[in-house]
């Protein structure tokens, strides 16, 4: 695919609280100017507003009302691709079964007064499910879906993915045979997975995006590294990697999903359990490798390149890429960094646009990002930055356009 000579591809993740992708590059296309041929491209690494991304480049948004973290219904989507040969769904958890689907809390103060309200959500740390997630992989794959990209990220749930395969219909059962609540801590009395019932999936290529390499366990695990995040107090951390070492331990040992050792007298599960992305979402990696034997993939390489972003290349003389921060987090495989790896294959020169920036400049040269224009640069008001983002944006792209274009 050639584009005109000389334009610049936009390829911005969005900022978040204040902009999707779509309206960051709207806003430096204008910022540009009309004389500047430009072509837009939403990105995302697989997380919050990954759908967005994928729809404003071409994707049908299909919407279904699915289960909510807390057990509530909640209207959700995902993107849709007809292709021919290869029907693709992409699926983003953040969209069923993300922390901004929980419930709001009754008012201020109780946002204030309760441990388990931040944020103004009322949080679930340690019952909260991805459920909604497998009904929305359910209906793709009764849609014809014959891949379904799964981005991990922004989940409300550490429940391991259990819930995400009761919808599929995985059963995960106590010592009574009864099934167990959602949630986490129910896990700590698993004593058997049930995957009889488990929707037929075969022929459907299941792909992980994912920006994190955590293990389902341990102090970089799922519990440890996103449970605060999500409410869970030191005590429930602890409860939650228990529990989730339970599950690992009971589908080694019931349902061969995965390796286990013994020591000591401990079982202590390896195999996919110690996968880089087994602990992503709250666990949802391992449930996706262990029962939808998905492949990983680092969550920004792949959706460009599901996206044609290479193909964008051809001709363009600038890529403009951001976030709403540039910081530690940009360096390890988030949106903007993946945009400058791949330009550089290229050899087109990428610069960011931003809301804030602690990154030096050496380290943002490093990452292969040529310069960078924060909105800080221009307002240092930060509820003036978050309510006008858009004018301020067209701002900051005049004066990229002055020093680039």
């Amino acid at each position: 695919m050639s584009e005109s000579p000389g334009h610049v591809v936009i390829a911005p993740d969005k900022f978040k609280g204040s902009l999707t992708g779509a309206e960051v590059a709207a806003h430096v296309a204008a910022g540009l100017g009309p004389d500047v041929a430009t072509v837009a491209m939403p990105v995302a690494d697989g997380g919050d507003g990954t759908v967005d991304a994928v729809v404003a480049c071409g994707f049908e948004r299909v919407e279904v009302e699915v289960t909510g973290p807390v057990g509530e219904p909640v209207r959700a989507a995902y993107a849709w691709r007809d292709a021919p040969d290869t029907p693709t769904a992409v699926i983003e958890l953040a969209e069923a079964s993300g922390l901004r689907r929980l419930p709001a809390a009754e008012g201020a103060s109780a946002a204030q007064a309760d441990p388990s309200a931040h944020g103004g959500v009322r949080l679930a740390a340690l019952t909260a499910t991805s459920h909604g997630t497998g009904e929305l992989i359910a209906h793709a794959v009764r849609r014809g879906a014959k891949r379904i990209v799964l981005g991990l990220g922004g989940s409300a749930s550490t429940d391991g993915g259990t819930g995400m395969m009761r919808a599929l219909g995985v059963r995960f059962l106590d010592a009574g045979g009864e099934e167990l609540p959602p949630g986490g801590a129910a896990l700590r009395a698993l004593e058997k997975i049930d995957a009889s019932g488990l929707l037929d999936v075969a022929g459907v290529e299941f792909v992980v995006a994912c920006d994190v390499d955590n293990p389902l366990l341990g102090p970089n695990g799922a519990a440890a590294v996103y449970g605060p995040q999500k409410g869970a107090s030191p005590g429930d951390v602890k409860l939650l990697d228990g529990a989730l070492a339970r599950l690992a331990a009971v589908a080694a040992h019931t349902h061969g999903l995965v390796g286990a050792i013994e020591h000591d007298g401990v079982v202590r599960p390896m195999g996919v359990a110690a996968q880089p992305g087994a602990g992503a979402a709250g666990g949802t990696g391992f449930a996706a490798l262990a029962f939808l034997r998905a492949d990983i993939r680092p969550g920004i390489e792949y959706l460009l390149d599901l996206l044609g972003f290479r193909e964008r290349l051809d001709g363009a003389r600038l890529v403009v890429t951001g976030e709403g921060s540039l910081d530690e987090q940009t360096l390890r495989g988030k949106a903007p960094a993946g945009v400058a790896r791949a330009a550089a294959g290229a050899g087109v020169p990428v610069v960011a646009v931003c809301g804030r920036r602690t990154l030096g400049n050496e380290e943002l040269n490093a990452a292969g990002i040529r310069a960078a224009y924060a909105l800080t640069d221009i307002e240092s008001d930060p509820e003036r930055r978050m309510a006008e983002a858009g004018p301020l944006l067209e701002r900051v792209a005049a004066k990229l356009a002055a020093d680039w274009l």
